[in-house]
């Protein structure tokens, strides 16, 4: 029985090992395909986004299998997008206390549904594809409109400028949503 127990017990330790060098594997090459990237803004607030950066490789982004209209995306790829200020902003008339955020989106045809959300998550979707978002976590939503544009932006881009004004933008494909923001 000792005998037993033990190579049981290495056996399991060889596949606990080998199981967690694919894992590692895999979410190295997710990595390369979507890399990482972190937005900074530092300008009367402190805020940083950071998030991971997947490419159109001429497929149909938005409206297709990418992403879909009326289902929660990740806003981006791999991890949760995160968004972090350390001083109180207004985003649609509606105060978002400094802090740390998971950001999650709704994109529509005409419009999108910005949602900063309380709780953290390890990955941005479970084993079912579907965005691991909690409705109950969400600290503010915000409905902003879609800007088409001319050129194809062929990776996902984050970014935070305040010229004119304070605003979170989103573009990729040819699909542009700005997120105004006041301190």
């Amino acid at each position: 029985m000792n005998k037993f127990l033990k190579r049981t017990l290495i056996v399991l330790g060889v596949l606990a090992v080998v199981l967690f060098g694919a894992y590692k594997f895999l979410q190295n090459q997710t990595k390369k395909a979507s890399p990482e990237a972190t937005v900074e803004y530092k300008n009367g607030a402190n805020i940083s986004v950071f998030y991971c950066r997947p490419s159109k490789k001429g497929r149909e982004i938005f409206g297709g299998k990418i992403v879909p209209f009326g289902k929660v995306w990740r806003t981006g790829a791999n991890e949760a997008t995160t968004f972090t200020t350390d001083k109180n902003l207004t985003i649609g008339g509606k105060v978002l206390p400094a802090g740390k955020y998971t950001l999650w989106t709704i994109p529509e045809k005409d419009s999108w549904t910005v949602i900063f959300n309380k709780k953290e998550y390890p990955w941005g979707v479970g084993f079912d594809s579907v965005a691991s978002r909690e409705a109950a976590e969400d600290a503010l939503q915000v409905v902003v409109p879609v800007e088409g544009t001319e050129n194809v932006q062929e990776q996902f881009e984050i970014s935070v400028v305040d010229q004119p004004a304070l605003s979170l933008i989103f573009a990729w494909d040819k699909t542009k949503v700005v997120v105004p923001m006041t301190l």
